[in-house]
């Protein structure tokens, strides 16, 4: 398609022009001419840079590369004239170039979906100017760097993921990598945990980086990866409140942490006052904080906790008696209980103040 807008240039200037020229790919290969005849013939250059290149009677100019196919133009000649019109051609070709790619490239179609950049009535008829497959399940998956580093988490997503017909690699910012993956209709959750855990352990062990992974749900339509990616981001955020030891987070997996989030604030600090009407949940020191968390690992279970703790059990008993003193909730009870969990959750995730998505 490019290629065609290329020739269409050159057919609006080659009377402007009194000499041949044209665009070569790649492969110096010419894929556009003032001379019909010469498209498709080869024209090695070997020394082409970024400037202009004069060799063997031509003058070369790049349009550059932007992680697709590099074109060059050249014109026959080798004075200054020749320079001139090689510049100017290469400013016009670029231009083509990019308005080609902002218009016809399915990467930049997809950024735009799951950024919300593009109305929703307007996806599918984009999708069949691009002759895009509108009928596959897909997953957003957001990858996390957690520290500046010399790797390119981009590069080594994409070769993990080379099709770039199915599965399309975003540059989100500097941190932020977002995999938009074709997976297959119905797809095991845990199929993709699997392949989110084999791109941080590549990116870890060949590139000694550390990423965190969002996993949003598996959705079927176009217009629907905006939510999945939202679902991505907003899980790496509940992660990094709830689950600060996991790599992979998967919005599916959330549980009742994914509704706190999703809860207002004011309406979280209402609930910590109606449950700790005795006395403020600052008032537990660490040790006790400490015994709750165990306490709740061990299901409520007294004589597990306390030998998993290495204290006697009436030691466990009396702590449980302190903290029902200071909060009124006896924590033996499992409806009590359930209300202390939720209650240390909320207020986690009051401190922590994440950004929403």
């Amino acid at each position: 398609m490019a290629n065609r807008l290329f020739q269409g240039v050159i057919h609006q200037m080659k009377d402007c022009i009194d000499r041949p020229f044209g665009v070569i790919d790649e492969n110096f290969t010419v894929t556009a001419s003032s001379e019909l005849g010469k498209i498709g013939e080869t024209i090695p250059v070997f020394n082409l840079t970024n400037e202009l290149c004069v060799e063997g009677g031509y003058t070369y100019k790049t349009l550059g590369s932007n992680q697709g196919t590099s074109y060059t133009v050249f014109v026959e000649g080798e004075d200054v004239l020749a320079g001139k019109y090689a510049s100017i051609l290469a400013v016009a070709f670029a231009n083509v170039k990019f308005y080609y790619d902002e218009k016809y490239d399915r990467g930049n179609f997809i950024k735009n979906i799951i950024l919300d950049n593009i109305l929703p009535g307007d996806i599918y008829i984009k999708a069949r100017e691009l002759y895009f497959n509108s009928d596959v399940s897909r997953t957003v998956i957001i990858i996390r760097s957690l520290e500046a580093n010399d790797v390119s988490i981009y590069d080594v997503v994409q070769n993990l993921f080379p099709d770039k017909a199915k599965d399309f690699v975003i540059s989100i910012n500097e941190t932020d990598i977002a995999l938009v993956k074709e997976t297959a209709q119905g797809i095991d959750p845990k199929t993709i945990e699997k392949m989110a855990s084999t791109i941080a352990d590549t990116i870890s062990g060949e590139f000694y980086a550390h990423v965190v992974i969002g996993i949003g749900t598996t959705v079927s339509s176009l217009k629907d990866l905006a939510r999945s990616f939202k679902e991505a981001q907003a899980a790496l955020e509940v992660g990094k409140v709830f689950d600060t030891e996991k790599t992979i987070v998967s919005y599916d997996n959330l549980g009742i942490a994914r509704l706190i989030y999703q809860l207002p604030t004011t309406l979280c600090e209402t609930f910590l006052k109606e449950v700790f009407k005795r006395g403020s949940i600052e008032s537990l020191d660490q040790e006790t904080l400490f015994t709750i968390q165990r306490f709740f690992e061990n299901n409520l279970n007294v004589s597990e906790t306390s030998r998993k703790l290495f204290v006697h059990r009436n030691t466990l008993v009396y702590r449980l008696e302190k903290i029902k003193k200071i909060t009124g909730l006896d924590l033996r009870e499992f409806d009590h209980a359930i209300i202390f969990k939720i209650a240390l959750m909320v207020n986690k995730y009051l401190r922590s103040n994440p950004v929403k998505y």
